[in-house]
């Protein structure tokens, strides 16, 4: 058992820090929105802080999943934020899908204090993190990966070092250029099917056990075909995701011309209104 803090209690958090206090650690919770950290505290236990900076005192591990660079920021070096009050010897570890460019910002003035920071952003969505089977992508030293990777093996299926700071947010970005096409290569075979008058569910059944097969397919495709798109990661936040892998691509002189056009197919799909449709409305762009 491990004392922990987990800052922010999202659609994501919510649930990891579920896992962490049903593992039996020690947990201290902060949320932006304290009725929401209040509520955690009600249903499971632990403790609720007033601050990051209050929230870290004392922690072996303190984990974040946050919004965005800037919410990032807020809850580490901010006035009240958690850096401030880490102890020699712990370890941060961020969830938040952000920039490698904060993630190595922050490893830095995290050493220069005398503790440890992993960059380790999540695949999965909410169910991932409701059942505790999250896939974590993890940028830092070794050491303190050796230390955390137990803790947060209570919501993860796989976790993985994969470099120094920032190469988990650079895995992120592969795993969201990858969805991205894949979704929409999706999207488009269920409206061709569609267009040619098929059975577009008995096909998706055979060609689901060939070289076709996805877990976008297995996972949506009936969603699709019913034209729901609340079941997952908004259209709003891959878009966050997408801005931060074209912005990674042109410092690194990558080129990435289907995640851009996917990109701008979900700007669509913002401006029809579905800002937090899951990322499965590429189809309903296709069908206006």
């Amino acid at each position: 058992m491990v004392k922990a803090a987990f800052i922010g209690l999202g659609v994501m958090g919510y649930p990891m820090a579920r896992h962490l206090k049903a593992k039996g650690h020690d947990v201290t919770v902060y949320n932006r929105t304290s009725a929401r950290a209040d509520k955690w505290v009600s249903e499971n236990g632990g403790t609720a802080a007033p601050t990051p900076r209050d929230a870290a005192k004392g922690q072996d591990i303190v984990f974040a999943c946050v919004g965005n660079d800037d919410d990032l920021a807020q809850v580490t070096i901010g006035p009240d934020g958690a850096f401030h009050a880490m102890q020699s010897g712990a370890v941060f570890v961020d969830h938040t899908t952000a920039s490698a460019t904060i993630a190595r910002n922050l490893s830095g003035a995290a050493r220069e204090k005398g503790f440890a920071f992993l960059d380790a952003p999540v695949s999965g969505g909410q169910a991932g993190a409701e059942n505790g089977q999250l896939t974590v992508m993890v940028g830092g030293e070794q050491a303190a990966f050796d230390r955390a990777e137990p803790v947060i093996q209570s919501f993860a299926r796989a976790c993985r070092l994969l470099g120094p700071a920032g190469a988990g947010q650079l895995a992120k970005m592969m795993n969201q250029i990858a969805i991205a096409g894949v979704v929409q290569g999706l999207a488009e075979a269920v409206h061709f099917g569609k267009s040619a008058r098929l059975d577009v569910a008995a096909v998706i059944d055979v060609i689901s056990k060939g070289a076709a097969q996805s877990w976008q397919m297995e996972n949506r495709h009936k969603t699709m075909l019913a034209g729901k798109y609340d079941f997952g990661f908004a259209v709003d936040w891959m878009r966050k995701d997408l801005g931060i892998v074209l912005a990674e691509a042109r410092a690194n002189g990558s080129t990435l011309p289907l995640t851009a056009l996917v990109d701008q197919f979900y700007a669509e799909v913002q401006a029809m209104g579905g800002k937090r449709w899951d990322t499965s409305s590429l189809l309903a762009r296709l069908e206006r």
